[in-house]
């Protein structure tokens, strides 16, 4: 099975489209891109490839997941500091002006037909790429449940965080409890519920809209971003993460497909 992404809009990155897994893959902040029409924000460089611009390895963790999980994935090609597409349109941190200490002058004083277009050309673009996946499988009478895919920096203003990988959910929490009872699988990670974020935080956009939106199991998982460093070190955390997915799948009697060189649960 290959997870070669096909032909799609600039914005939105999808893979494996037609994956037959019980699982469809979001990562929200896969790419620190900013198209040349913003003008880097108005950005020093090295803002433009940090934390606060995408969720570093989260991409290659989703791109694992989707083989062995034989998943479809919907990926934004766009930096969240353009639009973060785990967001609504309405809210402030969709485009914001400054991110834990970082400010984005680009993002500052935006007027409603700015903030239109960009939701015009990011945040639907990705929103569309999900439901046409969703509804696909559904006329293909496919079961799905949602995993978005997000990574977080090791300290927070000034603050180390233990976590290492965090189990997140909204009010649908089946898929993570599920996952969080398999967490003795990985007895050497400190995994915790809804840490370093949860719904208050106004992170789950995604899962309430794409998931319970549409009645279907989800989850957010988030690894911290130093467990992700190379290629190896995002394929070791997939591996990881499919010890506690399989089961879970189980659990909730979804039938789990494996994709070629799939792990073992």
């Amino acid at each position: 099975m290959s997870s070669v992404s096909e032909p799609s809009n600039p914005s939105v990155e999808i893979r494996h489209r037609h994956g037959q897994g019980p699982v469809v893959l979001l990562c929200e902040h896969a790419s620190h891109h900013i198209p040349a029409c913003y003008q880097g924000l108005g950005l020093a460089p090295a803002h433009r490839r940090s934390h606060a611009a995408w969720d570093p390895g989260a991409r290659g963790v989703a791109v694992s997941l989707c083989e062995w999980l034989d998943a479809p994935l919907v990926a934004s090609r766009v930096s969240r500091l353009v639009y973060d597409c785990n967001r609504p349109p309405e809210a402030e941190t969709a485009m914001p002006a400054r991110v834990e200490v970082i400010d984005v002058p680009g993002n500052r004083g935006l007027d409603a037909a700015e903030r239109a277009a960009r939701v015009e050309a990011v945040y639907r673009p990705f929103c569309d790429a999900v439901t046409g996946v969703l509804a696909d499988r559904r006329a293909r009478a496919i079961p799905s449940v949602l995993i978005t895919l997000h990574s977080f920096t090791p300290s927070f203003h000034g603050e180390r965080r233990e976590v290492e990988i965090g189990i997140l959910h909204d009010a649908d929490r089946r898929l993570a409890d599920a996952m969080l009872a398999e967490a003795h699988r990985l007895s050497h990670r400190c995994i915790r519920r809804n840490d370093p974020y949860g719904p208050e935080d106004g992170v789950t956009h995604s899962l309430k809209l794409h998931g319970i939106g549409q009645g279907i199991a989800n989850v957010m998982i988030e690894v911290r971003n130093d467990l992700l460093a190379t290629p190896e070190d995002q394929q070791a955390i997939a591996e990881e993460l499919c010890r506690l997915i399989h089961p879970a799948l189980a659990t909730l009697g979804v039938a789990s497909s494996l994709g070629e060189g799939a792990p073992d649960a």
